[in-house]
């Protein structure tokens, strides 16, 4: 009884008391079905990324300098479906954050951290195919080890300057307070001012994005010039060319229409609130344009890892030896037998030809357009 008399007027006593978020809670019902959405691309980001790192390491014929870029990608993902989607799913389902302003600051920069360097990872993989096609006889000159090595740790050097450096000095804020620090603070949000948004979208996504256009363009054009050789060389013998030019432009078009369709709504919107101010735009449309991007994490291990035939294999084998209970003594199988030299029964010749500037070009190259065929 007389705890039931202290509490009001401790409740009264403490300044905090009914102080909650300026957003306001979604019905139960709809509670249920977001978070159910929310649950499933969890759940297939961390599976999907977990499977791409098994596949590479259970496996050595996968351990090229292309997937090593892509294991690094995957464990990108697989940390934002670790490390932020579950804070970011509680978040947007309570629309209170009870952790304090030390968490929301770290949670924010872990989020802007990984998703900055998953963005950056893409970038890096359509420089490789780009180096892979238009060079394809000083590729292993011109892409090694270390030069692999020092582009990851421009990466997260990028990525760190980007998120913890201005978060935790108050450089993304609008004064000089660091954000989410207020008194009864209940919310947790990134502040953007007018120098970090446009300097944070030009250099992780705006510039990046306009590389990679340029880049796979040019390996298209690279593809379709050498498919219409082989054709006039061959004449109406042979449609595998043409078979694997069409491939090879779905393949090319469906990676980078979803890194644009998960990235540039959020971006669009994270410089229009740099420039126009903070506070324009909350609620439901800064919602959906955040997990529109964080979807692309689920969607990297199936456009980077299911759109390689030699990822494909893997995946196969790897699931078939989990079904029989021996993942750990299991060996995956030869990807692809190496075809002995000279003409095979059955079996044209493989066409070698030259471009304008003169690179070589051969039939094999489709393969490689983008390492996804």
């Amino acid at each position: 009884m007389g705890a039931g008399l202290l509490h009001p007027c401790s409740d009264a006593m403490d300044p905090c008391y009914n102080h909650t978020s300026s957003q306001k809670r979604m019905d139960f019902p709809l509670q249920l079905l977001v978070g159910s959405c929310l649950v499933i691309l969890i759940v297939i980001t961390l599976c999907g990324n977990i499977i791409v790192c098994l596949a590479v390491t259970l496996d050595r014929r996968l351990r090229s300098l292309t997937n090593c870029i892509i294991v690094s990608l995957a464990i990108t993902d697989l940390l934002v479906g670790l490390l932020v989607l579950p804070f970011s799913a509680f978040y947007e389902l309570t629309k209170e954050w009870p952790f304090g302003s030390v968490l929301c600051n770290i949670y924010t920069s872990l989020d802007v951290m990984l998703c900055t360097a998953s963005i950056l990872n893409l970038f890096m993989i359509s420089l490789d195919r780009y180096f892979a096609i238009t060079t394809p006889l000083r590729y292993r000159q011109v892409v090694t080890p270390s030069r692999v090595a020092v582009g990851l740790g421009v990466i997260w050097t990028v990525s760190l300057m980007v998120s913890f450096l201005p978060i935790h000095l108050g450089w993304n804020t609008n004064g000089t307070a660091v954000q989410n620090t207020g008194p009864c603070n209940k919310e947790c949000t990134l502040e953007v001012n007018f120098v970090y948004g446009l300097v944070d979208a030009l250099l992780t996504f705006y510039i990046p994005l306009v590389i990679m256009c340029i880049t796979y363009y040019r390996i298209l054009k690279i593809a379709r010039e050498q498919a219409k050789r082989i054709n006039h060389m061959w004449g109406n013998i042979s449609t595998l060319p043409m078979v694997k030019e069409h491939k090879a432009t779905v393949t090319l078009a469906v990676v980078l229409g979803a890194f644009i369709v998960c990235w540039f709504p959020y971006f669009t919107m994270f410089t229009y609130r740099g420039v126009w101010g903070d506070s324009r735009v909350k609620g439901t449309p800064m919602s959906i344009v955040l997990w529109l991007g964080y979807a692309n994490s689920a969607l990297n291990p199936i456009l980077y890892g299911t759109l390689n035939r030699d990822f494909r294999v893997a995946y196969q084998h790897l699931l078939r030896c989990w079904r029989m209970g021996h993942p750990r003594n299991s060996h995956l199988p030869p990807l692809q037998e190496a075809q002995p030299r000279g003409r095979q029964e059955g079996k044209p010749l493989k066409l070698e030809v030259r471009n304008k500037k003169g690179t070589l070009l051969t039939d094999g190259a489709l393969k490689s357009t983008g390492a996804f065929l």
